[in-house]
């Protein structure tokens, strides 16, 4: 078999009389029926291409049956190096949270984004609205954090009208606030049911 066409031959013929033990021998390493069919398909496909490295040492099959065990070895490996995790299973036995409850995005949808963008243009034009000392004690306040006392010291004023000016800035921000909240679910409810 000195020409070429002899050992392509030879590898057809051991192919079509014994893939069923080059099949067992796959599956002996990875233990499943997809994985063990393509650990031969990878190594038949080796042995065409590497068939001019074949030197006749050994018999072409124990040659095509180490092709198969090498093939198997590999993604073995590969197998390892990809572990799969139910989403499922919990994270560890102190919490009591699965990868998928982990995994569950918590930010706003957009329309949520949506509605807080408009709730929040609304507010601004609410508080520029404001008389100018009430306007300053609630952004100094809710904008800039500072507490009471804080504000009074800034301003100059006594703890108790800072608390006055809150309340009263509160007092006229939260009915048009309210109102604005109450039109932008009806809204979206509305659509809901259209939907």
């Amino acid at each position: 078999m000195g020409n070429g066409e002899g050992p392509v031959q030879e590898l057809q013929e051991i192919l079509d009389r014994g893939s069923s033990s080059l099949f067992r021998l796959a599956y002996k390493f990875l233990g499943n029926t997809a994985d063990a069919e393509d650990a031969v398909q990878d190594a038949v496909f080796a042995a065409y291409k590497h068939l001019g490295s074949f030197r006749g040492n050994s018999q072409m099959s124990t040659w095509l049956h180490a092709i198969v065990a090498n093939c198997a070895r590999m993604r073995l490996r590969k197998q390892r190096r990809h572990v799969h995790v139910s989403l499922d299973s919990q994270v560890d036995d102190e919490q009591e949270n699965s990868f998928a409850e982990l995994l569950v995005d918590a930010r706003p949808s957009p329309e949520e984004e949506c509605h807080n963008s408009e709730l929040s243009e609304r507010l601004s034009e609410l508080i520029a609205n404001l008389p100018p000392s009430l306007r300053r004690t609630y952004q100094l306040h809710h904008v800039h954090q500072l507490s009471i006392c804080e504000i009074a010291n800034t301003l100059g004023v006594p703890h108790g009208t800072v608390k006055a000016r809150l309340a009263r800035a509160r007092g006229k921000l939260m009915p048009p606030l309210r109102r604005a909240m109450q039109t932008k679910c009806a809204s979206r409810n509305r659509l809901g049911r259209e939907a």
